[in-house]
């Protein structure tokens, strides 16, 4: 029997496969620097130039595949057609599905007022930008065209003015960018987030942008402040001015600046009506928030808030209770609700394919560079259509000499391919001249067509020369682009909606200053509740009460407007207002801290420390017996947060968390009744909260107990147990130092 060759084994895949498999299945190790390369940055790429980021259109490739999607169905100057159409149609071009293609749409329109300038004239329900819970309709209830402000996205596209590309299948083109003759960049808000980065780009009036472009184009060195005030949002609201930052904002393109809602005060009925909220929030987010506030106890001026917003547009109503001053309640709902936000910017946008923050100057003269190139194309387009034309007349003019005789070439011409050679011999033209003769209809062979022909070579010719002069002469490119901005000013008139309001002018409201400052005593319990009594109701209190398995933990005394921190055995510190509880009695349970300040599930108070003005000092002693010393400042927030994470170290349970006015002497108790007494100057202070500090006890088995300061113990042999330096095992407690009283048998 002849021997079987074995088979070949399968060759292994290399490793720059990002699927690697071994002979028999198993998984070859590849670089991770290999697998991002070849898996991620493809993807990331795609989202960054293809999904995310605007261009110096102003258009993401969504908004500007349905746009010239709707130019091409005629939407332009035509009547308005169904949503559903157009969705369907743009689907030639983005094949992301229609949910994704509605929503793009319903942004651009005019009813959805998310626009300074609006693309979309809109017929029906497309909700509102400043409304949550408004759902715009379905797409097959709804009608939409273009509005005219789009004929200037696509003046002049049909001229190269833009470059085309193959849509995703190769059916058709789409232009890559669209030809805007205005600095639709800063006119539109754009928001997006890649993977990596992200870009915010706040809206701008439309007029100011245009003149303030106008202004560079005349001069480089133009102050942009002084044409380009602030941002323009279509909600409207005020812009809480602050030069410096603005400075900042337009030189860098990143930053932040307030935005606050304009209301008036309606004195009989005692009613605030909010008309313009800013444009980072919604109405039910104003309202939610108010709801929590008077939950709280902290909105007590406000009975009720309700949201009237009808056709007439957006309408908060607030009823007011008597003697409540309007002007500090809202100074208050400033501070407290989104009525006031911050707009962040991150001017990122892709100029030639990579994103680049730039400033507001920077943007403006990169769009300046893009639309002359831009209005070159167009005019070289035109140039060279009306030289074609006038190569075309120069040969009509050659034959006016003798018509006859080239009507005798073409008559005494056997084959018809013959004609045009003839001609070309017979006048002494070139083919593309001879074709356009052969091509003139008989009823066109007349001395007068032939001569009006002829007299437009010289209107084309001096109409070239001027085009000409207009590519070698970079004013008057520059003198054209002015006057497409001139018109659009003219055309599309926009009063600015957001108005200014300078920094100095606004009163802030001073939380601390709101709230009323007398004494009060505190109590926390073992299991959690928290009481807060003033010194007349405690004086006029019998004993306090807990719950059956419960106790007294710390007391307090303090002021309304004390703070205190909550350590709790889940690494947390939470941050206590006393003003932000009720006052009780004695008699009552108080207020149980894990529901009230919503920790974790699980999660327990270990012990609470008054935060004053957070520059004491501190002592954190763990079961292992270290101890972390440390200021109170490593707690401070100037944000107002309710809590703070990785409060300190985990690696050791918490056992003791000790104030530290001023040096003193501390017993550490260990579970074996061992203890140490040494002075805390031995503890260097640390720098950072979650350090696990210095072991001042040695422990073997078992770990630290309690830990008080000496002068809370009951011991007397301090010999015993005092140590000069640290770590220490410590020596037993005797029954007298513990504190115990011995029974007696008399």
């Amino acid at each position: 029997m002849a021997k079987r060759t074995p088979k070949e084994p399968k060759p292994v895949k290399r490793a720059s496969d990002p699927n690697v498999i071994g002979l028999h299945g198993e998984v070859i190790d590849q670089p991770i620097t290999e697998t991002l390369e070849m898996n991620f940055m493809p993807y990331a790429m795609s989202v960054i130039v293809s999904r995310a980021i605007p261009e110096i259109d102003g258009f993401k490739p969504s908004h500007r595949k349905l746009l010239y999607c709707m130019y091409k169905m005629g939407l332009l100057n035509g009547p308005r057609t169904k949503s559903a159409n157009i969705v369907g149609q743009t689907m030639h071009y983005n094949p992301h599905g229609d949910a994704a293609i509605y929503e793009t749409m319903v942004r651009l329109t005019r009813d959805n007022e998310a626009l300074n300038a609006p693309f979309v004239d809109s017929k029906g329900n497309f909700g509102k930008v400043y409304s949550r819970d408004m759902a715009y309709a379905a797409s097959r209830y709804t009608e939409a065209k273009l509005a005219p402000i789009c004929a200037e996205l696509f003046r002049d596209i049909d001229k190269d003015t833009v470059d085309f590309v193959p849509n995703y299948d190769n059916s058709t083109t789409e232009p890559t960018l669209l030809p805007t003759t205005f600095p639709n960049v800063l006119v539109s808000e754009n928001m997006g987030i890649a993977a990596g980065m992200a870009s915010q780009i706040c809206g701008f009036n439309l007029e100011e942008v245009c003149r303030t472009t106008i202004e560079l184009l005349k001069n480089p060195d133009h102050e942009i402040l002084t044409t380009l005030p602030a941002p323009d949002f279509p909600t409207g609201g005020e812009i809480i001015y602050d030069a410096g930052q603005m400075a900042s904002i337009y030189k860098t393109g990143r930053g932040s600046f307030p935005v606050r809602a304009k209301w008036r005060y309606l004195e009989k009925e005692h009613i605030i009506e909010i008309y313009e909220i800013p444009y980072t929030t919604t109405v039910e987010a104003v309202i939610d928030k108010c709801r929590d506030l008077i939950k709280e106890g902290k909105l007590k001026e406000i009975s009720d808030m309700r949201d009237e917003t009808d056709l007439g547009g957006l309408k908060l109503a607030v009823d007011v209770k008597r003697g409540v001053d309007p002007d500090k309640l809202m100074a208050k709902l400033f501070k407290l609700t989104p009525l006031q936000d911050n707009f962040p910017c991150n001017f990122n946008i892709l100029i030639a394919g990579s994103p680049r923050v730039m400033g507001v100057e920077e943007i403006l003269t990169e769009w300046i560079a893009w639309r002359t190139e831009c209005v070159r194309r167009r005019v070289f387009y035109d140039l060279t259509k009306k030289k074609e034309k006038l190569h075309l007349l120069e040969g009509l003019r050659a034959i006016l000499l003798d018509i006859d005789r080239a009507i005798k070439i073409i008559r005494e011409t056997e084959a018809e391919a013959d004609v045009v050679p003839n001609l070309m011999i017979g006048f002494g033209i070139d083919e593309i001249q001879a074709e356009f003769v052969a091509e003139i209809r008989l009823r066109n062979i007349n001395r007068e067509y032939i001569l009006k022909r002829v007299a437009e070579t010289e209107e084309l010719a001096k109409e070239i020369e001027d085009l000409e002069d207009v590519l070698k002469n970079k004013r008057r490119v520059r003198s054209i682009i002015t006057g497409e901005l001139t018109q659009v000013i003219k055309k599309y008139p926009s009063p600015r909606r957001t108005s200014i309001v300078y920094a100095g002018e606004v009163e802030e409201y001073a939380e601390d200053a709101a709230v009323e400052d007398y004494p009060v005593h505190l109590f926390l319990s073992r299991h959690g509740y928290f009481k807060k009594i003033t010194p007349q109701s405690l004086r006029m209190s019998g004993e306090q009460k807990f719950k059956e398995d419960d106790g007294l933990s710390q007391y307090f005394e303090a002021t309304n407007r004390s703070e205190l921190l909550i350590f709790t055995d889940k690494q947390q510190v939470y941050y206590l207002r006393v003003s932000e509880f009720a006052e009780t009695k004695a008699s009552a349970l108080g207020d149980f801290l894990p529901s009230r300040l919503g920790m974790d599930e699980g999660e327990n108070v270990l012990s609470a420390v008054l935060a004053g003005d957070y520059k004491g000092t501190i002592l954190l002693f763990f079961q292992n017996g270290k101890c972390a010393r440390f200021t109170l400042e490593a707690y401070a927030t100037k944000t107002r947060r309710k809590r703070a994470t990785s409060a300190y170290s985990d690696k050791s349970p918490l056992v003791c968390v000790m104030p530290l006015p001023e040096d003193t002497e501390v017993a550490v108790t260990s579970a074996e009744d061992r203890c140490v007494v040494f002075s805390t100057a031995l503890l260097a202070p640390k720098t950072s909260r979650i350090t696990q500090g210095v072991q001042v006890m040695t422990i073997k088995k078992h770990p630290v107990r309690e830990v008080k300061p000496l002068a809370e113990t009951h011991i007397q042999k301090l010999s015993r147990y005092r140590v000069r330096s640290i770590p220490a095992a410590g020596a037993k407690l005797t029954d007298e130092d513990r504190g115990e009283e011995q029974l007696s048998l008399l």
